[in-house]
């Protein structure tokens, strides 16, 4: 049986939480309806992303691609995440899942699930992921009756997610990792995302970045983007909140900006309210948060994001267990094979759309062919060779 949380007296209540949150995020809304940033993928004659949405994304530093993933495909991506939540197990470190029965993932070199206590605030304020989350949250007092643990993050969705994998080798998203870091772009990581409704956990305001912040070369876009797909509408109080044009500032000081505002509800910010099939893009330079969701919505969001190949190779990895590994070609070889693989996966399932063209790998289908022995060989565990910085 799932164990259920003490009763703490730390915290707001989360309905007082949501009151005092209610102006903030209503002015945060408004705040973005007028930047606006958001509207169907277009693309030039070339294939790639159109110049307007281009410079709108480096003004801004995120863009909202609306509907860009049809709903066939978000009802595969739901119902294989739902399959993998139904079988985690009930807690940290648990053997067992909800229903008594032998959890997914146990024994496995790393598990695929990631814990946390009821709305808090895991990473904030600590030396995890390279410090880089440098003030806490307010952690809002989960009820008497909540579970002691909840999923936080779902890794390997290449590997554990069927749709997943499919997903990876969308044409859409990879013309658009294309556009922004050219044509011989390299994977980051990814990672599933769930705010469960009433239950789900914060991440505190934070740049993605560690790696460039002082190299003689940096730029907005030198830490790359992020995907994330949403499974699930999202509302003011689940969603992603960004602040817009931070990916042009250099390395802020977040605890200085939280002291002068006396608050983690810093000025300026908008959430990337989104319809499911939505796909929002954001610069991991870009100062963004998300709050504990009190709400009755939840929200899952498939997020993964792509490199320039000139900003990984040869740099040592960061904020993964892959810290201080370098990155040579071979490894960015053996890591941006999963796209070649998620893109013929793709063209196998979906043989009436025309599948994207990878350059570094263009001309080689027969290496990166999809079946059960390359599955094996190439997408196994491909996560611990993925490529932070």
């Amino acid at each position: 049986m799932t164990s259920r949380l003490k009763t703490q007296s730390f915290g707001p209540s989360p309905a007082d939480y949501a009151a005092d949150m209610n102006r903030y995020m209503d002015e945060g809304f408004r705040r973005g309806e007028e930047i606006g940033n958001r509207g169907r993928v277009e693309f030039d004659d070339q294939g790639y992303l159109s110049p307007s949405i281009l410079e709108a994304f480096g003004e801004h530093g995120f863009y909202i691609f609306e509907n860009l993933v049809d709903e066939q495909e978000i009802v595969a991506l739901r119902r294989d995440v739902q399959a993998l939540l139904e079988r985690a197990p009930s807690g940290n470190d648990m053997e067992i899942d909800a229903q008594g029965r032998p959890a997914f993932g146990v024994g496995f070199r790393r598990s695929p699930f990631t814990f946390v206590k009821p709305l808090s605030d895991p990473w904030g304020g600590t030396d995890l992921l390279g410090g880089r989350h440098q003030t806490k949250m307010a952690e809002p007092r989960p009820d008497s009756d909540a579970p002691s643990e909840v999923v936080y993050l779902i890794n390997g969705m290449c590997h554990y997610v069927p749709s997943g994998l499919l997903l990876y080798g969308h044409p859409h998203l990879l013309a658009i990792a294309a556009s922004i870091n050219g044509d011989d772009f390299v994977p980051f990581n990814d990672a599933i995302f769930v705010k469960q409704a009433g239950l789900g956990g914060s991440v505190s305001w934070h740049q993605d970045g560690v790696t460039h912040w002082d190299s003689p070369n940096w730029d907005p876009g030198i830490h790359g983007f992020n995907f994330q797909v949403q499974l699930y509408a999202s509302t003011p109080a689940n969603c992603l909140w960004v602040m817009p044009g931070t990916h042009k500032l250099g390395r802020i000081d977040i605890r200085e900006q939280v002291r002068q505002h006396e608050s983690e509800r810093l000025p300026g910010a908008v959430p990337l309210t989104c319809k499911s099939g939505d796909v929002t893009i954001v610069n991991r330079q870009m100062l963004h948060c998300s709050f504990a969701n009190v709400s009755s919505d939840p929200r899952i969001s498939m997020t993964f994001g792509f490199h320039r190949r000139n900003s990984v190779l040869g740099q040592r990895g960061a904020l993964s267990q892959n810290s201080g590994v370098v990155y040579d070609e071979d490894r960015i070889r053996r890591r941006s094979g999963v796209i070649a693989m998620a893109v013929d996966a793709r063209r196998q399932a979906r043989p009436d759309e025309t599948p994207f063209r990878y350059q570094p790998f263009d001309g080689l289908d027969h290496e990166f062919h999809y079946d059960p022995a390359t599955f094996d060989d190439r997408i196994r565990e491909y996560f611990f060779d993925d490529l932070s910085i």
